[in-house]
């Protein structure tokens, strides 16, 4: 689904075709657009540090067929609904896991053709206990027709639902290039609906599209489907920021665009997080506040920080940069957007931090906006977290979820917090040496800013020195490596603090001292 073919990199496609017709569920009345609740907000200060999170999946379910999205129907079932690739969806619970025959089947008139057709998208509406309305995007046959549909059920529970209760949305053809179909979507907490779609395919914006304001090409939508307008399914928001554009179409929200796989919203404050996969030189992150529609992210101009394309930039436009940016074929191949975890399990741990992953190398990356106006991101990537990654998505509860490509397997994830690394420094000295021993002292400082709760020292004995006993320590030797931890006694060490220790020990021939030691794993000088 992200690999690279010779035309250039089809988002999330080289050995999946994820990427296809998005299914759409039902979308609240234009009355009825209450601010989305969210977890109360635990300030940026009160979580660890970035370098101390860590980030893991467990994997509850499996025997998916290439899974493309995730999403969750906030009615008390306590249910995930996931989208398969050829034109189904899967229900997954906790306690039943994951149901056998789909709940929806569309998979005759799903392109599955090319890596990045298919079942691309799904979403159930805010208020789906009482619409009972799912969105799904797609490409469509008989030439890929990217295509946004609704079905709206009897009730919130009915399975399975009926293919032919389809009414299509909106439609972009997209005959040309079976890659970048982009696929998700989304409602924003405006309670209005979110579809991006790629642009066109190809390679280097052969279609000139993402600059390109009269297609709906290399663009995230936002779209009114609380009803008809003007001869259409859906209306337009009125403050959409090309509504009143000569030659530009309405439902524009974002451009600039080359293939935006998955995007969503911080429902703390309304913000949009676009993962963008890339040329072949950079994938990125995007991260827009609330009111920023109409930013122009910058393709085919741009690719990530750097330009791609000069004869495609226009002079005097503002290009927004990505708030983080890797190397495709380094760290990746195609990025994966994610969630800003608002959940309760890891609130104390993870709130406010944005989570992405990379098909190909499965990292997870994650990101922490400034903690004040015009501070810098905090970014970390970290290591696997399984292979072929699809897409991420949550719960009712905002607890994280990730489905992978052809292993097929449904991973919950989790957070937890690692001990942070120590600053230190040791100072080693000879007290005493006679024929066959000597005694030495080794002294701990901490040259960091937080406290040591608890110190364990390691060296390495570059002759034939053994440690025999130890005072203010508690000491052993295995081959020539000793370790010695803290004694019930001397375990704290405040920042700028030291405690010392010392040790008798055997000796035949030369007592160099050692020339490396660590504290708690970490490296002293």
């Amino acid at each position: 689904m992200l690999r690279r073919q010779s035309l250039g990199r089809l988002c999330l496609a080289g050995a999946v075709a994820l990427l296809g017709p998005l299914v759409a569920l039902g979308a609240p009345s234009a009355a009825a657009r209450p601010a989305a609740d969210a977890p109360d907000r635990v300030e940026a200060a009160a979580v660890p540090p970035l370098d101390q999170l860590t980030v893991t999946g467990t994997q509850v379910a499996f025997g998916l067929q290439r899974p493309t999205a995730i999403t969750a129907p906030d009615d008390g079932s306590g249910r995930l609904l996931i989208a398969e690739k050829q034109g189904t969806i899967r229900v997954y619970h906790p306690t039943t896991g994951l149901a056998a025959a789909p709940l929806l089947d569309i998979t005759d008139r799903v392109d599955t053709s090319g890596n990045e057709r298919g079942l691309l998208g799904l979403v159930t509406t805010p208020d789906f206990a009482r619409t009972h309305t799912l969105y799904v995007a797609y490409t469509a046959l008989p030439d890929g027709e990217v295509t946004l549909s609704r079905f709206v059920l009897d009730t919130a529970g009915q399975t399975p639902v009926p293919p032919d209760a389809e009414q299509v949305v909106l439609t972009q053809p997209h005959a040309q290039y079976s890659n970048h179909n982009g696929g998700h979507v989304t409602f924003g907490p405006d309670g209005y609906l979110y579809w991006s779609i790629g642009d066109g395919g190809g390679s280097d914006d052969i279609l000139n599209s993402g600059q390109n304001l009269s297609t709906l090409l290399g663009k995230i939508l936002r779209l009114d489907v609380s009803g008809p307008c003007a001869g259409r399914t859906y209306c337009v928001p009125e403050d959409n920021p090309f509504v009143d554009t000569p030659g530009a179409r309405p439902e524009i929200w974002t451009y600039g665009l080359r293939n935006p796989w998955k995007f969503s919203h911080d429902p703390a404050d309304g913000s949009l997080w676009i993962a963008d996969v890339g040329q072949g030189t950079y994938e990125e992150i995007d991260h827009l506040a609330a009111d920023q529609g109409g930013a122009n992210l910058g393709w085919s101009c741009r690719e990530g920080p750097e330009v791609f394309n000069p004869q495609r930039c226009q002079t005097g436009a503002a290009y927004v940069d990505p708030i983080y940016s890797y190397r495709t074929s380094t760290d990746g191949c195609a990025v994966i957007g994610g969630y800003v975890y608002r959940g309760r399990e890891f609130a104390d741990i993870a709130t406010g931090t944005y989570l992405a992953t990379d098909y190909c190398s499965g990292s997870a990356f994650l990101v922490r906006p400034p903690a004040t106006p015009g501070g810098a991101y905090q970014t970390r990537a970290l290591g696997e977290l399984t292979i072929q990654p699809t897409s991420l998505g949550e719960d009712a509860n905002g607890e994280l979820y990730l489905v992978n490509d052809l292993p097929g397997q449904l991973h919950r994830i989790s957070f937890g917090v690692a001990a942070p690394p120590v600053a230190c420094q040791v100072s080693y000295r000879v007290d005493e040496q006679w024929g066959t021993g000597f005694n030495a002292t080794v002294s701990l400082s901490n040259t960091g800013t937080r406290p040591v709760d608890g110190w364990t020292v390691g060296w390495t004995f570059p002759a034939a020195q053994r440690a025999g006993s130890f005072y203010n320590a508690v000491g052993s030797q295995q081959g020539t490596v000793v370790t010695a931890r803290n004694a019930s006694w001397n375990g704290g060490i405040a920042p700028g603090g030291t405690v010392s220790f010392s040790f008798l020990a055997s000796n035949t021939g030369p007592n160099p001292a050692p020339t490396a030691f660590t504290m708690n794993g970490t490296a002293c000088g």
